[in-house]
């Protein structure tokens, strides 16, 4: 039906404009010829709706101006050669356009005459991209070309997830030239075409040829097909390829705009029905309107009887023979205008809005997107070049901004061939009789990863538990064998073993397969499945001893920050003792001694002067007990650094290396040798091959090689079981293991997805576990971590610094207090206030410096001065000076204590 109201717009949206400027007076009758053949659907249909589209023209005479519009229909009779004759037919006439051909084949023929005579043809089934190009000015198709289909159909395939069709069509102009589009879309979409099923013409094409092709499908390893033919090559496909079988659970089938056309022009009986269950086709869009509803109405009375009226009347026109005057041929000087007035068409019509684009492409080409359900279809999306597919009509999204993105591509629920909702996987193994065949690495070392049990020959291993439990977690069998790849002398190059995929050697390879930028250029790879980077192993060696090394547990710092709180410690106590401890006076010299003597020693706890003070005591008390703490951390820190190994410190890591000329060790195989001279450019010279960790450990030991390159996993079995090396520096490369499959492989999808399940569920790391657990032997590390920092012992100094001020703070308080006991402030002129107040404050130092039994006796003479003669104190004074028998006073100690 879509075709039915593509042509009748078509056509009135053609005489409407005309081709006739204003200086040329309208002729009587405007002629328009038309080339079909007239036994297809196409051809058919396209006959009742001209002819009830010129019935609507010449009906008001006022639509053309008082023109009468005369069509004239040739019938190629499914004979490109006959087509190409009713074009000049028409083209020797005054034909003013024509509406066909009906195939891409006779459309290039033909174009060039129209090119030459200017005659404009317009198609709506002549849709093979290469026609839209500038070579055929003259040729406008007037309905989506195939490119855009191909286009709706590519975005199919990518949005159901497969990577890989089968194109089945026949070898023809315009199927060449789509199936040339279709395999560009695809690759846009990193998709492709694996198999081409090339049928005869529609005239050619046998039963026998259409089976053979499908017995051949039907070995391949994609179960996506795609068929674009006639609609009689078409039907014949599917028929016989239901017979085969070839229409149940596991295929999909996507057929091009024909199926649609044959769906809604012919009843479909129940053996056809059911060849074509679970079909995907596509139909031109066209949106809903109340014309097109009274259209379609109308249709139903036109079509009455159609077979029987066609075939009458084309009985006629064959039967009628005119000659050729290819001397009649002129070119037609409106014909420029009128293609111009075409291509700016901007209308609305049947089939919604008619423009072309500067390619003369219909501009805002859609499609419905049609699922083949009983002895019908539904429709379960909708594609536009605006927005890619959508369950949301075009139109509607035409008021939005565009959006193209994966989240955005939506379709309804599908049911698939076989009855089936559940959408197919879309590949299989090909049907060869035989297993897939897995290359695994023969290796002599590190056989934890891969090996082979010499009394069972059984393939065992890490990788191999990993590839094992991966396929276990798929939703189809997998048949495998193992196939060892090497002379078990020495470990094979992984390189080459990935090189045989693409030879077909093997179908995978399944191994500790470094993923590498050299190998994925020629084969894919599954998501990595363990981390695997190149390290650099340095051998273990003792320190020089150092004259100096009884410094290294402590940072500069640390010893500085040590000092001085020894020397604070000496100044504090000093200063809380001097007036009361005969220990802390004495000449300057002397009392400076002390202080250094008393503060150092207590690093030793040997200080031989008392404290009897109570703020002297708690201070050094809590000092002591720092020096406690930092004297046990340096002597436990100071034993480590003489007697622990520690990694020489000419290695540092790779960059050490690279600049030194020292000779390097590789595992053989590994992909670390070309790394090591492509890309960081190390002379092959100093490249020492290894086979073996016994090889790494002689090499490093007897000093062969000042280090070994290798990948990280190989490393920390090595180091596992060897204590005489570690890791140097950082890990300069990043890269995993996988497991290899052909280019564009299904399974190597299917597999990451297993690979990704596995380290979710917990699996993988049990296979790492049991095959990988040994812990490596613990050894310091190469740099000065292990001086002992400021910042672990901040907390000890900042209390005994808080200790120290808070002593200092209530020893000054009690001093100005008892100063003023001692001294009261007496009152002075204020000439004299300032000379006053610096002698008072010399006082109070020397008040300070004096030892504190000196300035009591002052005190209890000033006061025994003050007092009458002959009076005398029975009780005892609040300064403690009472008075003896024989009248004299001393003094009586409560102690020495200023807290």
């Amino acid at each position: 039906m879509n075709l039915v109201l593509g042509v009748v717009v078509m056509l009135l949206s053609l005489v409407s404009i005309g081709g006739y400027s204003k200086e040329h007076s309208r002729p009587a009758v405007v002629n328009i010829g038309a080339a079909f053949t007239f036994g297809t659907i196409n051809g058919k249909v396209a006959k009742i709706a001209m002819n009830a589209a010129v019935e609507d023209v010449n009906s008001d005479p006022s639509f053309l101006g008082g023109s009468k519009l005369v069509l004239s229909t040739h019938d190629s009779n499914y004979s490109g050669f006959l087509g190409i004759i009713g074009g000049l037919q028409y083209m020797e006439t005054d034909t003013v356009a024509i509406i066909g051909p009906q195939v891409s084949g006779m459309a290039h023929i033909l174009s060039h005459l129209a090119n030459e005579l200017h005659v404009p043809m317009l198609s709506f089934t002549a849709l093979d991209p290469s026609l839209s190009s500038l070579q055929y000015p003259y040729f406008v198709q007037t309905a989506p070309n195939d490119l855009f289909q191909m286009t709706a159909i590519a975005d199919m395939i990518s949005y159901f997830g497969y990577r890989e069709v089968v194109a089945i069509y026949t070898d023809d102009e315009q199927s060449r030239g789509t199936m040339i589009a279709l395999g560009n879309k695809l690759a846009e979409r990193r998709c492709k075409i694996s198999y081409k099923a090339i049928l005869s013409p529609e005239a050619f094409a046998t039963d026998s040829e259409i089976s053979n092709e499908l017995v051949k499908v039907s070995l391949m390893e994609s179960r996506v097909i795609i068929v674009h033919s006639y609609a009689v090559i078409g039907r014949k496909v599917f028929d016989l390829a239901h017979k085969l079988r070839m229409m149940e659970k596991g295929y999909v089938w996507i057929a091009t705009a024909w199926l649609s056309t044959v769906l809604d022009s012919t009843p479909v009986s129940g053996e056809v029905a059911k060849s074509i269950q679970g079909v995907l086709t596509v139909s031109p869009h066209t949106p809903d309107s109340k014309r097109k509803k009274a259209f379609i109405s109308r249709w139903n009375k036109l079509s009455n009887g159609w077979h029987h009226l066609l075939l009458k009347q084309l009985k006629l026109e064959r039967c009628g023979r005119r000659t050729l005057n290819l001397g009649a041929l002129s070119t037609f000087d409106g014909g420029s205008q009128l293609l111009r007035n075409i291509l700016q068409t901007n209308m609305t019509g049947l089939t919604g809005r008619i423009a072309f684009d500067s390619d003369k492409s219909v501009i805002r080409p859609a499609f419905d997107i049609l699922n083949v359900v009983g002895k019908g279809y539904k429709q379960i999306g909708y594609w536009s070049n605006y927005s890619g597919l959508s369950v949301v009509p075009p139109e509607i999204l035409y008021t939005k901004a565009p959006n193209r993105s994966s989240s955005n591509q939506q379709l309804d629920h599908v049911v698939w061939p076989g009855q089936t909702t559940v959408k197919p996987r879309g590949w299989v193994f090909p049907y060869n009789g035989r297993n897939l065949r897995i290359g695994v690495p023969h290796r002599v070392s590190y056989k934890d990863f891969v090996s082979k049990n010499e009394s069972t020959n059984e393939i065992r291993g890490y990788c191999i538990d990993v590839f094992v439990a991966a396929v276990n977690l798929l939703s189809y069998a997998v048949p495998y064998e193992f196939i060892l790849y090497g002379d078990g002398h020495k470990n094979p190059s992984y390189t080459e073993l990935v090189r045989m995929i693409t030879s077909g050697v093997f179908d995978a390879v399944v191994g500790d397969i470094a993923i590498v930028t050299n190998r994925t250029k020629i084969v894919d790879f599954t998501q990595p499945y363990i981390e695997s980077g190149l390290v650099v192993v340095a051998p273990v060696r003792k320190l020089n001893n150092s004259p100096w090394a009884f410094l290294r547990p402590f940072t500069p710092l640390m010893w500085a920050i040590t000092a001085a709180f020894f020397l604070i410690i000496g100044v504090v106590v000093w200063i809380l003792e001097h007036r009361i401890n005969d220990e802390f006076r004495g000449p300057p010299k002397q009392q400076f001694v002390t202080i250094l003597w008393f503060g150092f020693s207590t690093m030793f706890f040997a200080h031989r002067e008392n404290t009897v003070s109570t703020l002297g005591r708690i201070v050094l008390i809590l000092w002591l007990f720092v020096v406690l703490i930092i004297t046990s951390s340096y002597t436990a820190s100071l034993t480590s650094i003489l007697t622990v190994q520690q990694l020489a410190p000419s290695i540092r890591g790779i960059d050490s290396l690279i600049t030194s000329n020292d000779h390097i060790g590789f595992q053989v195989g590994s992909f670390a040798e070309n790394y090591l001279t492509d890309e960081l450019n190390i002379a092959k010279s100093r490249l020492i091959p290894l086979g073996s960790p016994e090889e790494y450990a002689d090499a490093l030991r007897r000093g062969r090689v000042a280090a070994v390159v290798d990948e990280r996993p190989y490393v920390d079995v090595f180091l596992s079981k060897y204590c005489m090396a570690q890791v140097v520096g950082r890990e300069f490369t990043k890269s995993g293991w996988g497991f290899a499959f052909p280019r564009d492989s299904p399974l190597a999808m299917d597999m990451s997805t297993a690979l990704l399940t596995l380290s979710e569920n917990g699996e993988l790391q049990k296979i790492h576990k049991k095959w990988l657990n040994a812990r490596a032997c613990h050894r310091p590390s190469s740099d000065d971590s292990d001086q002992l920092q400021l910042k672990s012992f901040w907390g000890l100094f900042l209390i005994c610094g808080i200790a120290c001020f808070l002593a200092l703070s209530i020893y000054f308080c009690l001093m100005v207090r008892k100063f003023k006991r001692y001294f009261p402030e007496e009152s002075a002129p204020s000439s004299v206030q300032s000379s006053s107040r610096s002698v008072r404050i010399q006082r109070f130092l020397s008040f300070v410096d004096e030892k504190d039994e000196v300035s009591k006796n002052k005190l209890k003479r000033k006061r025994a001065e003050t007092l009458p003669r002959g009076e005398v104190e029975d009780h005892r004074s609040p300064t403690g000076v009472q008075r003896t028998e024989s009248g004299s006073y001393r003094e009586r100690h409560y102690g020495s204590s200023y807290f």
